[in-house]
Order: structure tokens, then sequence, then C-alpha cells
């Protein structure tokens, strides 16, 4: 799908502008064209791409939308790799799927191309639409507009993975399961495919905010900057989010041996009470009453009874010795 929007002060928003006409209307610097390419195959793109004389190789990186973010200074225009990390939760689960957005930013023209839809190329649109002084401040500040939402939408997401790593460190004192380390390292795999975006993403606001380009101008610096602001905020709160998904790791593994430790001690401590009884049936044998000659004394009701007797207050002492000794 080719989507098209034309801003000229004085004029009402034109849509849907046939590619014939782009040449012309890219001419006149006091109007804006905005052109959007959502999931368009290549050999719709390659014509008006080359159409608006871009390097071939900024467009074989356009169409091929495998990079990681990015940023190409080709003197007229810039070539911009952003990526948003569409994050969906899924009950438990979280589902987590890359999008490439390329952009070519020029004068007064901005060409976007990305395979899926993407929510901050909707808003920044449906914002056009509402109000077309959104376009007033030139091509320049429109990017700014579409960056600021893709970072801005990450804000909701942070939220959500805060929210669920209390949830699990409440359920790693309460139930630990072999469910919650799955629920612990799904967070840690999402926490560091956004750090693989966050980094890279946050230098090349980092050089729109900075660096001197032709097609920015210098007063809307300070708008990329604030992105760039907020990009390190991210970064920061994902670092924090990632140590506390690695101490709820760590709670995990602590509260399963101690209770595997709970389990062994109360094991040994019933092996430890029964193990005079086994020693004393062990040794006597079998045959301990049998009244077989020359043993027919042994038999008698005051053994029987004391041997008995012996035989129940065993573990009674064992567990008054293992008091004393402080082992309970």
């Amino acid at each position: 799908m080719i989507q098209t929007l034309y801003f000229s002060p004085g004029k009402p928003i034109r849509k849907e502008i046939p590619p014939q006409e782009f040449p012309k209307l890219i001419r006149d610097r006091r109007g804006l064209l905005w052109i959007n390419f959502t999931n368009e195959p290549a050999e719709s793109c390659l014509p008006i791409l080359q159409g608006f004389g871009f390097h071939p190789l900024a467009v074989d990186d356009a169409l091929q939308e495998t990079h990681s973010p990015k940023l190409d200074d080709w003197g007229d225009y810039l070539y911009l790799v952003l990526n948003y990390l569409d994050i969906k939760e899924n009950g438990n689960e979280w589902e987590t799927q890359t999008e490439e957005l390329d952009i070519f930013l020029g004068p007064n023209y901005i060409v976007s191309l990305h395979d899926s839809p993407i929510p901050a190329i909707e808003e920044t649109w449906a914002a056009c639409d509402r109000d077309p002084r959104t376009l007033q401040d030139g091509a320049d500040h429109l990017l700014y507009k579409i960056a600021d939402n893709i970072v801005t939408g990450y804000m909701p997401t942070v939220e959500k993975i805060d929210a669920a790593i209390d949830q699990i460190e409440d359920e790693v004192f309460d139930h630990p399961s072999p469910r919650t380390l799955e629920k612990l390292f799904a967070l840690k795999r999402l926490l560091q495919a956004m750090r693989r975006i966050l980094l890279p993403q946050r230098e090349v606001m980092n050089k729109l905010a900075r660096d001197d380009y032709k097609v920015i101008d210098p007063k809307d610096r300070i708008f990329f900057r604030d992105i760039y602001d907020h990009l390190v905020r991210l970064h920061d709160l994902n670092e924090s989010l990632r140590d506390l998904v690695g101490g709820a790791l760590d709670s995990y593994l602590s509260v399963v041996n101690n209770r595997m430790n709970d389990i062994m001690k109360t094991l040994t401590i019933i092996t430890t009470f029964f193990m005079p009884l086994t020693f004393l049936t062990g040794f006597f044998g079998m045959n301990f009453f049998a009244a077989n000659p020359p043993f027919e004394g042994w038999t008698s009701p005051f053994l029987f009874y004391g041997t008995l007797i012996l035989i129940l207050v065993s573990p009674f002492l064992m567990y008054l010795w293992m008091r004393r000794r402080t082992w309970l």
C-alpha cells in the first residue's frame, strides 16, 4: 500500500497523489510531501525511489530491510533506519517482533518504508489529518514526530514488564515452579531484544541532535535531543529491569535449593530416628525370640518387653540429643 500526503501553506492537504507529480511537488520548497510504503513489493517501490535520485546503495538497503538502526548522510538527504519492537503480552507469554522503518529525509519530503503496520506511523499520519499545523514546521520536524511516537510507545511496555516482574517475585516466594523459571527467561530474552534496539537507536538520535546536517534545521536539534534523553532513560530502565530479573532468578534458585535442603533435612531426621531400631533388629536378627536351645532364656517376657521399650525409647532419645546439639 502506498500512502501519499502533500501539505502546502494556505491550501488543503492533498492525498492519493500520482507518482508522476512527485518531481513537481518536491521542487516547491514551501510544501511538504510524505510518501509511506507499507508492505509494498520492491518492484513498485524501486521506480519511485529512483525518481528521487537516491543512491543505489541506499535504495538497496531500504528494500532489503535487514539492518539495525543507523544514519547515513548523502548530502541532500538523509537515510535512516529505525527499529520498532512490537511486543504483545499473551497471557504469561511475550511475543516480540522487530519491525524496521526506513526513512529518506529531504529538505521538503519524507519517504518511509516498512513491511508491517507501525503504530507510530499511523499515529503521526492521523495527527496530520486532524491538524495540518503538524506539517508546517518542515520535514525534519515531521521526522521528530515519528521518532517520538516510536520511543513513547515503549513506556507502556516497560510498565507492563515491571508489573510482571513484581508478580513473578511474589510467585517465587509463594509457590515457585518450573513455570516461574520459564517466565523469568522469557522476560530476560525480551529485555535483551529491547536493549539491542535502544543502544544503536540512541546513537542515531544523538547524531541528529549534535551533528550538522543540511536537511536538519539547527533549531530542531533540541527536539532530537529530547528523544535522545528519553532513550537514555529507557536504556537505564532496561538495565534496572534486567537486574531485577537476574535478582529474581537468583532468588528462585535460592528458594528451590532451600526447599530441597529442608526436604533432605526432614528425610535425614527420619532416617536418624530409625537408625537405632535398624541396628537393634539387624544385630539380633529375625530369630531373636526363637525357642531353640541353648538360648531358651532369651525368650523370657522380661527380655521381650525390655527390648520393646528400648526400641520405642531410642527415637525419643535421638530427638533429645539432636535438640541439645541444636541440629533441629
